[in-house]
């Protein structure tokens, strides 16, 4: 029994140092920006010579997925927890469905469309990229309200704008749906000097409108946004390192704890 314990420790410090290898870590990377490869030759029109090549090198990158899913999990000190990340959960949805044999049945479309989210598994390799989506995750609800906002200035702005030029182009400003379209147009810069001189010709104070739309939407609200993401990345910084510190004072008192065994 013992000996048996002495070995299965011996695997799991082994996977554990596999894990934790940076070689390793590098080589999940190269092998989902592998995938992502395949994915995007498979929309080429391909010599059936080499689809079997394909299909090998899809069903080698499905087994190393699992390989490192298996390896994750048989890591984690506490496997209840596993799953309480979403990235994990992720990640083992993506790999699960990859290995359903599908691809010859009804859902062979959904397993294809299931294949391309192993893009984002770049994500859940790259802790920066994490910290990154988690903090934009977590600055939705505040940006909602910012992103209503605007959408009440579009609204209004939009309004103005179908009142007073509709006459000199209905279809830029029609109705206030079309008219929203047209400030979107302005707002992203899109040839939108090509709007604001049209309707100069009739208004020469129109440049007003435009100019202080563009102010409160492209400068505003956009940096309000910006300062949001920013603020929940710094939040996720601080989480991080509060995180480690715990752990590492675990890991201090499980020493001690150790010590005072020994010694006594």
């Amino acid at each position: 029994m013992a000996q048996t314990d002495y070995k299965l420790n011996t695997i799991k410090a082994a996977l554990i140092t596999l894990h934790n290898n940076k070689l390793f870590e590098f080589m999940v990377i190269g092998v989902i920006i592998l995938s992502s490869l395949l994915i995007g030759v498979k929309t080429y029109d391909i010599d059936p010579a080499y689809l079997t090549a394909l299909q090998v090198m899809d069903l080698s990158v499905t087994v190393f997925f699992l390989i490192e899913i298996v390896i994750r999990f048989a890591t984690t000190e506490n496997k209840k927890k596993f799953f309480h990340n979403g990235w994990n959960v992720f990640d083992t949805i993506i790999v699960l469905v990859s290995i359903i044999p599908i691809d010859q049945s009804e859902y062979a479309l959904l397993a294809r469309l299931i294949r391309i989210f192993r893009v984002l598994r770049l994500i859940s390799a790259i802790p920066e990229l994490r910290k990154l989506v988690s903090a934009l995750v977590k600055a939705l609800p505040s940006m909602g309200y910012v992103l209503l906002l605007m959408f009440i200035l579009f609204y209004m702005y939009a309004a103005v704008g179908s009142f007073i030029f509709e006459p000199i182009n209905k279809e830029l400003w029609g109705d206030i749906a079309i008219a929203m379209l047209t400030l979107f147009r302005v707002v992203t810069f899109e040839d939108w000097t090509d709007v604001m001189y049209e309707t100069m010709k009739i208004y020469p104070w129109s440049w007003v409108y435009y100019l202080s739309f563009i102010f409160f939407n492209a400068f505003v609200f956009l940096n309000m946004m910006i300062g949001i993401v920013i603020d929940k990345m710094q939040a996720e910084n601080n989480q991080e390192l509060s995180e480690q510190d715990i752990n590492l004072q675990d890991r201090l008192a499980r020493i001690e704890q150790k010590l005072d065994n020994l010694k006594s």
